[in-house]
């Protein structure tokens, strides 16, 4: 059985979308069979793998989660050969509403995710920047949760409505849930990065990853070519520090495991 991990925070531009992608990859490069699905509208994921949102109309997430359709209809093939996709589409903007009249509507992700997730060691979720329904499927698929954090000033304050809503779905429709980590993002060296990075890692000593990614011109320039940045500059900081955050993740999940 795969390690299902989503990547959450309400917060726009935190980095959620780079870390889903390059995490995902970073997984992959270490011949780690990987599924990255991209439930966020934007299809940012997609395209910064190289599939973009306009070339997947009638084979995206939407078609699952609305239609029914088997996701093993809908992956498509990356230039990482142990990466594989499940693109969103601009029709994912409407789901929510679409989704919110239907039965087991928090769950669809779940179920249809279990067809093919004896084929992977890996599934990484992208989710929009909200806590809405596409999150909440997110939510209730995972095993794990990474949340991306800036290193800004209201950081600590999206942090605890994401840590919130983690706890509604553990108490309701997913009590296996586990907040896998926080991962700080953006990072640059100035007083106030260090201030917001210690402040963080005294109120969660133990949740909060080793692996700082920094702010990298490399990193912020590789998906508008649509590629992971191991595939466009493998010995930038941006790209190392994504294979060292992969190498904590998988750490983490053996722990996990062990425990249980």
């Amino acid at each position: 059985m795969p390690r299902i991990l989503t990547i959450a925070n309400q917060k726009g531009g935190v980095g959620k979308t780079t870390t889903a992608v390059n995490l995902a990859a970073s997984l992959a490069a270490s011949e780690r069979r990987t599924l990255l699905v991209d439930i966020d509208p934007q299809g940012n994921a997609g395209s910064a793998v190289g599939v973009a949102r306009d070339e997947v109309e009638g084979q995206s997430l939407y078609e699952v989660l609305l239609d029914g359709r088997p996701v093993s209809e809908v992956v498509r093939s990356t230039e990482l050969k142990f990466l594989d996709l499940v693109p969103a589409s601009r029709h994912l903007v409407g789901a929510e509403l679409e989704l919110a009249g239907t039965e087991r509507r928090e769950s669809r992700l779940r179920e249809a995710l279990r067809e093919v997730q004896r084929e992977y060691e890996w599934i990484v979720i992208d989710c929009p920047p909200s806590l809405g329904l596409l999150t909440l499927n997110g939510l209730v698929a995972a095993q794990g949760v990474l949340i991306p954090i800036q290193c800004e000033y209201f950081a600590l304050e999206g942090l605890a409505d994401v840590l919130r809503t983690i706890d509604l779905v553990r108490e309701g429709p997913n009590p296996r849930l586990h907040v896998d980590g926080i991962v700080l993002t953006m990072y640059a060296q100035n007083n106030l990065a260090t201030q917001v990075t210690d402040e963080i890692r005294s109120h969660f000593k133990k949740e909060v990853f080793q692996t700082v990614i920094p702010r990298n011109v490399r990193l912020s320039e590789s998906p508008s070519h649509g590629k992971p940045v191991l595939l466009y500059d493998v010995a930038s900081k941006g790209c190392q520090s994504y294979l060292a955050l992969a190498r904590e993740v998988v750490k983490r999940a053996e722990k996990l495991g062990r425990a249980a």
